[in-house]
């Protein structure tokens, strides 16, 4: 019998052996006295998903830590504005043709290989910039910028899977929140904390210092997270959370082909309605992220700090936005209705921002910013949610990639486009730039059937008796009917 050490206590008071010891697991009873497969939740799943929340910051926060003091790094750089857009802008860029080896690796790999790929780029990213804080050495901020990129591609697809893997049928729009959560309280220090330790001076030296000061944390923090993962992070319960995972662990076939499963995704016209919505919304919302301190500082000179604190500001009220759609979305399973009417209140806002943009009050712009922010980041994890509900039992992994790869392809489009419209009309031109393409997505939301094939398999195991056996099962369907969903 091992010690307490050795177990670890689920919800319900019993224990669970962490090594191979004796498990007391008792299964779910359905209508007809058969038994359904067993199902548990440890509490070690709010350790896992609040670690990836704080590694998914540290990288968030690097997307856009030199975006936001855009004017003090061109200076420091001698580059121009467009160069260091490019520093926010690789990380959309990188995504693009690394997507689907990257999910490839989390589908077979699982998350803890995952978790850990992404924090040695991550952590190999901050170190390479501690040496970059020289003018002459902006090619070497690129190379660490590039590097920290590329561990943002086993972090974005990850919130979707790791709340299927680990939690309850009632808590998994939550938990997707959360994920989302710690990657948009990300960029909200990234927005805020940059003007404050990179003020705009004109000495070299002393700004050369602050930029050092800055990189330093970032790696420290980063090194630390990596240590963490290492020790904590776990693949997945030893007892799944749901009747659908329990399904997934028992009838995943051999055969299964990720090509095949990609175009499966790629026919599945719901799902591709969703993907080009999803990158039209989040696209702009980099966009803004990107060009938000030009914007700031074409209407308001001298105003680096306060930009910082609108973009804060965005993704602070986007949080709230996030967890309280999660928690929506857990309790009425309304995802098409949700996922629509937070679309439309995202144009709305984006209108409201456009128009009030240029009134000369900072307090407005405060105030339309935080509206605009809790709708279109509002909007992350119900993309995520509603693109496993239509696309299961597929890899929550996968579609959620497909989803940001469409993101990062917009969001190059659109920060580009809309800079170069600000530069030759004005900011009230490329934001109307924007709500255009908000308006298409929003049309294109309202033509997605809501076809919640998570759902349906979650009450057909609890209502029916579960043939326990992989090769007739899968996700709760009978033998024909995997066959024409997996088409093997």
């Amino acid at each position: 019998m091992g010690s307490r050490s050795d177990k670890e206590p689920t919800e319900n008071g019993s224990h669970v052996g962490a090594k191979g010891q004796e498990v007391s697991v008792q299964a779910e009873c359905v209508p007809n006295g058969d038994s359904a497969l067993p199902t548990r939740l440890f509490r070690r799943r709010w350790a896992i998903v609040f670690l990836f929340s704080c590694y998914s910051l540290s990288n968030a926060y690097q997307w856009i830590q030199y975006g936001i003091i855009n004017n003090v790094i061109t200076k420091f750089y001698k580059v121009d504005g467009f160069a260091v857009d490019w520093l926010s802008m690789v990380y959309m860029l990188a995504y693009i043709p690394f997507i689907f080896p990257a999910t490839w690796f989390l589908d077979w790999k699982g998350l803890r290989f995952s978790a850990l790929m992404a924090n040695a780029l991550n952590c190999a990213g901050t170190w390479i910039k501690v040496a970059s804080a020289r003018p002459d050495l902006f090619w070497v901020t690129m190379l660490g910028q590039c590097t920290s990129a590329l561990a943002q591609l086993f972090i974005l697809g990850m919130p979707s899977s790791l709340a299927s893997v680990w939690f309850g049928a009632e808590e998994v729009s939550t938990a997707c929140s959360i994920g989302v959560f710690g990657n948009q309280l990300g960029i909200a220090i990234g927005f805020l904390v940059p003007p404050m330790l990179v003020p705009n001076v004109n000495d070299m030296e002393e700004l050369a210092f602050h930029l050092r000061t800055m990189f330093y944390m970032s790696a420290g923090v980063a090194t630390f997270l990596f240590v963490l993962v290492i020790i904590v992070f776990q693949e997945k319960p030893e007892i799944p959370p749901t009747q659908s995972q329990a399904q997934a662990r028992l009838s995943r076939p051999e055969e299964y082909s990720y090509a095949a499963s990609i175009m499966r995704l790629l026919g599945n016209k719901h799902f591709m309605l969703l993907v080009v919505s999803y990158g039209l919304n989040v696209g702009c919302f980099y966009a803004i992220s990107t060009l938000l301190n030009q914007m700031i500082m074409q209407h308001y000179p001298d105003e680096e700090v306060n930009a910082g604190r609108i973009g804060l500001t965005i993704v602070i009220a986007g949080m709230a936005g996030s967890l309280i759609c999660g928690i929506w979305l857990d309790k009425t399973k309304t995802y098409k209705q949700t996922t629509l009417i937070v679309y439309i209140l995202s144009l709305v806002g984006m209108l409201v921002y456009a128009f009030t943009l240029n009134l000369g009050h900072l307090w407005v712009v405060f105030l339309t910013a935080g509206v605009l922010g809790f709708f279109m980041t509002g909007y992350l994890p119900l993309g995520f949610e509603f693109a496993v509900e239509l696309t299961f039992p597929e890899s929550e992994g996968t579609s959620s990639g497909l989803l940001n790869c469409s993101a990062q392809i917009f969001g190059i489009i659109f920060t580009i486009g809309q800079a170069k419209i600000i530069e030759k009309w004005g900011t009230f031109a490329g934001n109307i730039f924007l709500c255009i393409f908000l308006l298409i997505g929003t049309i294109m939301t309202g033509f997605i059937k809501s076809d919640l094939r998570r759902q349906k398999a979650n009450q057909q195991n609890e209502a029916q008796p579960v043939n326990t056996k992989p090769a007739n099962t899968e996700g709760g369907l009978s033998s024909p009917e995997i066959l024409k969903e997996r088409k093997l």
